[in-house]
């Protein structure tokens, strides 16, 4: 691990000022990803500020009838949270399917949101990868990519987004709230919050340097049956080879997002003009353009019968 400076910001604008000013600067709050990267020396950052003494751990009703979910709230107190265990179903098992109860315990919203990609060769500092040193080329390309995408890929990068909290967030079109380093407060929505890959896959989401998450809103409880399924090697402690996030009303429409299968949460709102129409009709939309390896062709099938499982539990009730 590289020396590094180390200092606890007293409010949010002020840690977005520090991270700004100092190069290589990073934040920490539970640290279950980034520590990991800094002992591999993936990242190497010059100075981490510590946010966990800022006040954004509260899980709070917004006056529109919503919820906002603090930064720091961690994984297992928002997947137990009553309200959203009521109204936001599909979060709470989102959260429950991913990582360990030990590391839930740690995690923090903002800080799923924001986790690098699991992909093998990004962890191998001897293959190239253009996630971590741009420029370098691809490994996965050409290698051993079960894992990787089938959708929105590119030349430079087929590597997966792991958070199995973000596809949910997706499917219920959440905001992320930030401050940036000027003190000056935004709210993205969570479908432009993560980048594709393109030519610059080092560059994973919109966030400026120094720009802090301070918070995630959703919006109104959409009602309908929520349900998330998660297909992966292991029945615990493992990603998604493909998840799906769906939200289905009585009449038979509703919102699906998948996970597993690209650089961020994948959500086509035209493949849910045609939920009415059956599992397959949906899938045809949403995985127009997959374009896979032969590793991990079998996603293509794969997505279509999870799918076609959940709207099939959906229905059940």
């Amino acid at each position: 691990m590289k020396v590094f400076t180390y200092q606890r910001a007293q409010t949010a604008a002020e840690a977005a000022a520090a991270a700004a000013r100092t190069p290589g600067a990073r934040f920490i709050a539970g640290g279950t990803n980034l520590l990991d990267l800094m002992k591999l020396e993936i990242e190497t950052p010059t100075h981490l500020v510590d946010v966990n003494g800022l006040a954004l751990d509260k899980i709070e009703p917004t006056p529109d009838g919503g919820l906002r979910i603090g930064a720091l709230v961690l994984n297992t107190d928002l997947a137990a949270d009553a309200c959203v265990r009521r109204d936001y179903g599909v979060l709470s098992r989102a959260l429950l399917a991913g990582a360990s109860a030990q590391l839930r315990n740690r995690a923090t919203t903002a800080g799923n949101l924001l986790q690098r990609t699991r992909c093998a060769y990004f962890y191998d500092t001897n293959q190239p990868c253009n996630k971590r040193v741009p420029g370098s080329g691809c490994s996965a390309i050409g290698g051993f990519s079960r894992q990787h995408a089938v959708l929105g890929a590119s030349d430079a990068c087929i590597a997966t987004h792991p958070s199995d909290m973000a596809v949910a967030m997706r499917v219920l079109d959440a905001e992320v709230e930030t401050v940036k380093p000027d003190g000056s407060m935004r709210v993205v929505p969570i479908a432009d919050f993560h980048r594709l890959p393109g030519s610059t896959p080092h560059i994973e989401h919109v966030l400026a340097p120094g720009e802090l998450i301070t918070g995630v809103k959703l919006p109104r409880p959409v009602g309908g049956t929520h349900v998330y399924r998660k297909v992966r090697d292991r029945a615990s402690y493992a990603f998604a080879l493909v998840s799906v996030a769906a939200v289905i009303q009585p009449g038979g429409g509703g919102r699906v997002a998948l996970g597993g299968v690209a650089h961020k949460p994948w959500r086509v709102e035209a493949a849910e003009q045609h939920m009415g129409r059956g599992a397959s009709a949906v899938a045809d939309v949403l995985l127009a353009g997959a374009k896979p390896t032969h590793d991990n062709e079998f996603k293509i099938p794969l997505v279509q019968r999870t799918l076609a499982s959940v709207l099939a539990e959906a229905k059940k009730g």
